[in-house]
């Protein structure tokens, strides 16, 4: 597969959309670190509705853009930003939980984290792992092997699950209050998966009865979660979090 130094969307997705919404549907004028920005056309849309919206980035897309791994230590103060959005980009990193907790330093108390990525989790990506061993979107041939350092796109190196997602965000004092998603994947599966969708949902609820009482409320939550139309059947999966 030939290797791209960068790469990126270059029209206004769906989940763009739903991050855009997300972000402008409360108070004006919020410093906004978008990263990785790609094209810039977030960013751009939120500028224009009065916010002060930051690129970061590795790539030289615009000559504006500030420099930034993800890889690394993020260039950012503690507690710079009211919210921070990364689309399709921790599946791109080296060392996610990592790349987390800079997301969540840079995040100022009461402020929000945005994340999409691609949905390992739904019935379609479940069943391309049960038959091939690989992810939807994390086939063999679609990453890039590079040198340790170097800093250009991996591809698609590091799936992240909704589970694994809420743990490390936690551990950074940052908690989900929004789960959402874009257009569903593959919907004529649907009528074919649905029974094993509700064997395993009934086989959770069995689980769950064994959690210890004072957990019982956050297991329901995660329970609500990993069952709900956005995190089993959209392409992306789109998550906001709250640090505390």
């Amino acid at each position: 597969m030939e290797k791209r130094d960068f790469t990126h969307v270059v029209n206004f997705t769906g989940y763009m959309g739903i991050v855009f919404q997300a972000l402008d549907s409360g108070e004006r004028g919020l410093k906004i670190l978008d990263l990785p920005a790609g094209n810039g056309l977030l960013a751009a849309r939120l500028c224009e509705r009065g916010h002060n919206a930051v690129c970061a980035d590795i790539n030289r897309e615009k000559s504006a853009y500030i420099f930034a791994d993800m890889n690394q230590r993020l260039p950012f103060t503690d507690g710079e930003f009211d919210a921070v959005v990364c689309m399709e980009g921790i599946e791109h990193t080296l060392h996610p939980t990592q790349t987390i907790g800079e997301l969540c330093r840079i995040t100022k108390s009461g402020g929000r984290i945005i994340v999409s990525l691609p949905n390992v989790q739904n019935v379609y990506s479940r069943f391309k792992f049960f038959c091939t061993g690989f992810f939807y979107q994390f086939s063999p041939w679609s990453s890039f092997h590079r040198t340790p350092n170097e800093q250009k796109d991996r591809g698609h190196i590091s799936p992240m699950t909704y589970l694994q997602l809420r743990y490390h965000f936690q551990l950074s004092s940052a908690h989900v209050i929004t789960v959402d998603g874009d257009k569903w994947k593959k919907k004529w599966l649907i009528p074919f998966l649905l029974p094993f969708i509700f064997f395993g949902w009934l086989w959770a609820r069995f689980e769950l009865r064994g959690v210890n009482p004072e957990l019982k409320a956050d297991s329901k939550a995660m329970l609500r979660d990993l069952f709900s139309p956005a995190a089993l059947f959209s392409r992306s999966l789109i998550l906001i979090f709250r640090k505390q």
